[in-house]
């Protein structure tokens, strides 16, 4: 496989609930990576934007990307769009990008660190996607404060209700 695999894809509306929209990933090109166990990729979407992201499946052997309403109004892209896509491995210990904030929290309380780090990869990803979703640095702080107080609390699981309580009264 090389490092880099390209494609064009249209744009098109998942019509569930789950995503909103996405690129199906030609079967050449996700098999590429699903035989050799990459499920994460980093995206890069004519030639302008790149996001980490997962190829999602849509049931035999179709795989996607899902493209949110952040980026298609980044890109201006419109439902039938044609969009030139780029896919190489994520070699990201995370899969996702760790905010500053948090990575201090985890370095300060090793009690915290290690519940963060017994999680499964996509609920670290889940509280990586929401301590970085806020732009102002004091209130990531705070954020990764939460977060991982939750998680001692809850001894390593994850309330999402009582989580998302804690968020909104705290951030």
């Amino acid at each position: 496989m090389e490092d880099i695999l390209h494609f064009t894809a249209r744009l098109e509306d998942s019509n569930n609930k789950l995503w909103g929209f996405h690129l199906p990933v030609p079967q050449l090109v996700a098999h590429a990576f699903v035989a050799k166990g990459i499920k994460r990729v980093v995206c890069q979407l004519n030639e302008q934007v790149d996001f980490q992201c997962g190829l999602i499946p849509k049931g035999e052997g179709v795989y996607c990307i899902v493209v949110n309403k952040k980026l298609r109004t980044q890109l201006g892209l419109q439902p039938g769009a044609q969009v030139a896509v780029a896919l190489r491995k994520d070699d990201s210990e995370y899969g996702l990008p760790v905010p500053e904030e948090f990575e201090e929290v985890l370095r300060q309380d090793p009690e915290g660190r290690d519940w963060f780090e017994a999680l499964s990869p996509g609920k670290k990803r889940n509280l990586l996607y929401l301590a970085g979703q806020i732009k102002d640095p004091e209130k990531r702080i705070s954020r990764a404060f939460i977060l991982i107080e939750h998680l001692k609390a809850q001894q390593g699981s994850i309330n999402f209700k009582q989580l998302n309580a804690e968020l909104r009264a705290g951030t």
